[in-house]
């Protein structure tokens, strides 16, 4: 498991495969001459109810099967994946160690500490750790980030790249993949964002996650059950689809006339409520009253009206966060128009692809 990053350096592309909930999205980067990004391809393919629950993977050889259209549906080159576990089935904390200490030193202050917050043997986790920097509240000492999580969650993950001929190089945490790609947004603000507090939305199917970053230091993190699921419902039940019709047509923008003012304009108000209900909820719970910036992602970010509503709710400036921004688009085929509005969606699988070039 990876929680930074360990694949420095020039090399050929690296995939990102994003599983969620509802469907599986496929990143492929790599560097161009001038060290730009450089986005080779990517593509969603959904899946069924059912076949992934709470991050596990319930019908492996679905899922593999779906992994198989997607690589084939996008073209993909690389055969290198970096891969992403849920928040929920990792632990993770950060603590304070002395600075100075070897590498085989390090490693025994971790287990020592691990100990005290995982609630299994460390022989049925695999644990993972990184030196953030020197300490801010303790001087002379560095904070270290560790991560853990059940050795079976970690090979599912590796097993399924395996099974459809992928070279698993990293499982990472899908919110710290999320920072990262979002990191290179965020450095784009006035003053390369140094010290806004940004609040990102990460809309999903079933649930949205809201992190709180200033300086790329996660300050808050909360999910809340609310996605992109009760849009597809609210279709199915207004022009009596299926659940799939409903997502079908939903994500193909094959839907009726008044689509927009009877089902979208709706849905759309009660998103930004959920929203702004979020950040109280942050405000209430934390010492801070205000963010500079809100930043929506997710397969329901990019819907019209959407940062209108959030902005006039909540009274902060608001944008939808495109990953590949400032990226150079490579010639594979790829509709551009397409993979525009689909951007917010490739967050976290655009973070796990840029992993092999850092450090």
């Amino acid at each position: 498991m990876d929680i930074g990053s360990l694949f420095g350096g020039k090399s050929p592309p690296m995939l990102g495969l994003d599983i969620s909930t509802s469907s599986l999205k496929l990143v492929e980067l790599s560097k161009g001459r001038s060290d730009n990004w450089v986005l080779e391809r990517c593509g969603i393919e959904p899946l069924e109810r059912g076949w992934i629950n709470e991050g596990t993977i319930e019908k492996f050889d679905e899922v593999a099967d779906a992994a198989r259209r997607l690589l084939n549906k996008t073209g993909a080159k690389a055969k290198h994946v970096a891969l992403a576990l849920p928040t929920s089935v990792v632990i993770s904390r950060r603590v304070v160690l002395p600075a100075g200490l070897s590498e085989r030193e390090l490693e025994v202050q971790v287990e020592s500490e691990a100990n005290q917050y995982i609630p299994f043997s460390l022989d049925e986790v695999t644990l993972d750790f990184c030196v953030i920097g020197p300490s801010k509240t303790s001087v002379g000492d560095v904070d270290v980030m560790i991560a853990a999580s059940r050795k079976e969650k970690i090979e599912e993950r590796q097993g399924l790249a395996q099974a459809v001929g992928l070279t698993p190089l990293v499982v990472d945490v899908e919110s710290y993949a999320a920072r990262l790609a979002a990191s290179r947004v965020i450095g784009r603000l006035p003053g390369g964002g140094g010290g806004a507090m940004i609040a990102l939305f990460e809309i999903g199917a079933t649930s949205t996650t809201l992190q709180v970053i200033r300086d790329d230091d996660l300050v808050y993190e909360r999910d809340q059950v609310f996605g992109g699921a009760q849009l597809t419902q609210m279709i199915a039940r207004q022009y009596g689809f299926t659940n799939e019709e409903a997502e079908a047509k939903k994500r193909g923008g094959d839907l009726p006339e008044n689509f927009s003012t009877a089902v979208l304009a709706p849905f759309v108000e009660t998103l930004a409520q959920e929203v702004d209900r979020a950040l109280k909820f942050f405000f209430t719970s934390t010492p801070h009253n205000r963010v500079d910036y809100v930043m929506l992602a997710g397969g329901s970010g990019s819907l019209m009206g959407l940062t209108e509503a959030v902005t006039r709710h909540t009274s902060f400036p608001c944008q939808v966060i495109n990953p590949f921004e400032g990226m150079e688009i490579s010639g594979g085929g790829m509709r551009e128009k397409k993979m525009l509005r689909e951007a917010p969606s490739y967050l976290t699988a655009c973070g796990l692809a840029m992993r092999r070039y850092l450090r």
